[in-house]
């Protein structure tokens, strides 16, 4: 979720038309853009008759068709009972159509029944054609994205393109022609292998995955690079500072400190890596980081936003070596009341790069073993006071949310997946995350004391009624209120629930993910654009909050340290971080990249779950599986398709469940809106005989189905079984679900259905 992400802070330019170099053609509007849009206004004097304003097109100043789109082309086959392609005589100056394509309209019959065509095969059998000069032809390209028709390409290799995930660019869409026309760009590689489908999803979300281009690299120091104490650093290599990290992390951009002062206080320091300092204002890999604005993270590999040498060596806070740092340096009570707090230009020593699992054991070693051991000190102290920081921000309304996620045990060598497992959290993530909180929060009061217009702040809004609508609904069938007034009260809510639900703890988890989407996305937005009402932060109930913490893989944290440095007098602010509608574009950006770098990773988990459930050489260990599922939301309107939305707790999918052996207009068929709920009843007695409901708990099996281009991912019902197939007897239903099994290889077998009479 995006308070999630906001929360986890340690881990996990376009070129605009004239000078500001960062905004796209068609930026997206900000939220207050759409907020102020006038749903009427007034036509007369006295503004008591109002309309809606209404438009009409005037001109196109141009195209605003997208670079390139990712997909397949779809061809008619030969087949044998086709004419030959002689007995088609095209005239010179109409197109010759394939013969496969009329062999392809007629109607054939297969065990009595009729084989309808594919949607795709219906287009392509109309528009492929064969040109009179015997060398080229025209084809019909499918983009993946569905929001785009079809494009008519003319190429002279279509045998070579067959098969294959390729590149088009739309070109134009003649008046005359019911598809638009565009030209071959370049192929990505053989349909549906890892790489070729990881590819075609950077394409997609538009991810800049190009290496680095030399005027780039050439902005690097060089390889041998000494780090040493320079003049208006301060010297912090004396302090015990130690970082906390998921295992084998390489950009290591927090690290942290916790000392006993001489007066009782403790001292707690955080220690971002100063990009900036290799990161020039302006020059190509800042411009290049700016464009990028965010490092991306597949199931497979990272896309950083800087070169490797920063992001995984000179930035990164390794042990036991020296690193520039950005620190924020608090004097703390040991109840965890602020003294003050000072920001410094520093190098620190890092004497531990600790796993979250080696935090964790450091905090729950006995006090009695932990005598002059300096890690484990500072991480206890450091513990003690996340908790308290935690307690408040929980009675000031910071929500606890939750998210479905999982992570992927990949193979050493093949990188297949091999298993799915959810994510193990730790005492000490919730450390971490307190202290990086704690810092973005003090940096972003900083700032703003200095740079009350230009600052580059992230904003939550609070939710609108109408999309927690949804979800108050179905709540309300299990006996929970939730009550979304602020978020001190939604909070309160999923909180009661846990109580109502505690036989069943996975629920109350559900109820934090779904609330989660309820949610607006966070935003970056530069504070001269709205007023401070509107800077509030509502999930983690901060008045003002920002990135600092991870300049190394976030574009926002490098203009906010920029910003930090210029307000304690270190550094002179760069031009054009004072300039509003420089602003405007630069987090407009960022939103955009930050929200496709979402998408992109989400995409990578759903690919590889298509491997991993498709099993043999490709998912190592996967193939077909039975699982316990909750049920989402159910299709309860009048004549829709029976069916239900799950979620797969072990797997973190979800998948829509369809009731194929209960027909749409089927007498027994119980739909009930009010509560939820799909059931089936004995047509003699009338008795509902199986039900699910929202939130109920049903069994399921997940394999994958394989169509033309691409792979979807099945979810069936097993339990209920009168549901899953009410014609079956019981004794039955186990072997004779849906008439087929799936093999290993999710290919569907045929098996002998027995119905009961």
């Amino acid at each position: 979720s995006q308070t999630a992400d906001d929360r986890n802070e340690g881990h996990d330019r376009q070129t605009k038309k004239d000078d500001a170099g960062i905004a796209a053609d068609t930026a997206e509007p900000s939220l207050r853009d759409a907020e102020n849009i006038a749903e009427e206004v007034a036509v007369d004097d006295e503004g008591e008759e109002l309309r809606r304003p209404t438009a009409k097109i005037v001109g196109i100043i141009r195209r605003n068709f997208h670079k390139n789109y990712c997909g397949s082309i779809c061809t008619i086959a030969v087949s044998a009972a086709a004419p030959e392609e002689d007995d088609i005589a095209p005239s010179e100056t109409e197109l010759a159509r394939p013969a496969a394509a009329a062999a392809f309209e007629s109607e054939s019959k297969m065990e009595g029944e009729r084989t309808t065509m594919h949607p795709h095969d219906v287009i392509a059998a109309k528009h492929e054609r064969e040109h009179p000069d015997g060398v080229t032809s025209t084809v019909v390209f499918f983009p993946i994205d569905n929001r785009i028709p079809p494009i008519l390409l003319r190429t002279t290799q279509r045998d070579r393109l067959i098969g294959m995930r390729i590149l088009v660019s739309m070109d134009s869409w003649p008046a005359e022609s019911e598809y638009p026309l565009g030209h071959y760009v370049k192929t990505l590689g053989v349909t549906g292998t890892k790489e070729t489908e990881t590819q075609v999803l950077l394409q997609e979300f538009r991810i800049p995955c190009e290496p680095f281009p030399a005027k780039v690299l050439a902005c690097l120091p060089p390889a041998d690079y000494k780090i040493e104490l320079e003049p208006g650093r301060t010297d912090l290599r004396h302090l015990p500072v130690l970082s906390i990290d998921p295992p084998g992390c390489k950009d290591i951009d927090d690290a942290l400190h916790c000392i006993e002062l001489p007066n009782g206080n403790w001292q707690v320091g955080v220690h971002i890596a100063d990009v900036t300092h290799y990161v020039e204002a302006g020059t190509a890999i800042d411009l290049e980081a700016a464009n990028r604005s965010t490092s991306t993270y597949l199931v497979n590999k990272r896309l950083d936003m800087l070169p490797s040498l920063l992001t995984t060596d000179l930035c990164s806070l390794k042990g036991n070596v020296d690193r520039f740092a950005f620190s924020v340096l608090w004097e703390v009570t040991p109840e965890a009341e602020i003294v003050n707090v000072d920001f410094k230009k520093s190098i620190i020593h890092s004497i531990a790069a600790l796993t979250y699992q080696q935090a964790q054991a450091l905090i729950d070693k006995p006090e009695k073993d932990c005598k002059g051991d300096i890690q484990a000190g500072a991480v206890k102290r450091l513990a003690k006071l996340a908790r308290k920081f935690r307690s408040r921000r929980i009675n000031a309304g910071a929500l606890t949310l939750a998210s479905p996620e999982v992570k992927f045990v990949l193979d050493s060598e093949s990188l297949n997946p091999t298993d799915v497992q959810a994510y193990t959290l730790y005492e000490a993530n919730a450390l971490v995350e307190e202290f990086m909180l704690l810092a973005n929060v003090t940096v972003a009061k900083k700032i703003l004391r200095h740079y009350p217009t230009l600052s580059i702040l992230r904003r939550h809004p609070a939710p609108n009624r109408s999309m927690f609508d949804g979800l108050i609904q179905k709540a309300k069938t299990r006996g929970i209120s939730i009550c979304i007034d602020d978020s001190k009260k939604l909070a309160d809510s999923l909180d009661a629930a846990a109580e109502i639900t505690s036989d069943d703890p996975y629920l109350n988890q559900l109820l934090r993910i779904l609330s989660t989407r309820c949610m607006s996305p966070a935003q970056y937005f530069c504070s001269g654009e709205y007023q401070a009402k509107d800077w509030h932060h509502y999930g983690l109930a901060a008045p003002v909050y920002t990135h600092f913490t991870s300049p190394i893989r976030r574009y926002a944290d490098v203009c906010v340290h920029r910003l930090l440095a210029a307000a304690i007098g270190v550094a002179p602010l760069p031009v054009f971080l004072s300039s509003k509608s420089y602003l405007h574009d630069l987090a407009a950006n960022m939103n955009r990249r930050h929200r496709a770098a979402q998408l992109a990773g989400r995409a990578s988990v759903q690919l590889h779950t298509l491997i991993f459930f498709a099993g043999g050489d490709e998912g190592e260990g996967g193939g077909v599986k039975e699982e316990d599922a909750y049920v989402l939301d159910v299709e309860t309107a009048s004549m829709s398709e029976p069916s239900f939305t799950v979620m797969v707790p072990r797997y973190g999918i979800e998948g829509r469940v369809r009731l194929t052996k209960i027909a749409i207009n089927d007498e027994c068929l119980v739909r009930d809106p009010e509560n939820h709920r799909l059931g089936y009843k004995d047509a003699a007695t009338g008795k509902i005989m199986a039900s699910v409901s929202v939130f109920d708990r049903v069994r399921v099996r997940i394999w994958v189905r394989s169509t033309r281009d691409r792979k979807e991912l099945v979810v069936d019902l097993l339990e209920p079984k009168i549901l899953a197939n009410p014609h079956v007897k019981d004794d039955d239903v186990d072997t004779e679900m849906g008439a087929s099994t799936v093999t290993s290889s999710g290919k569907k077998k045929k098996k002998k259905q027995r119905i009961s009479k």
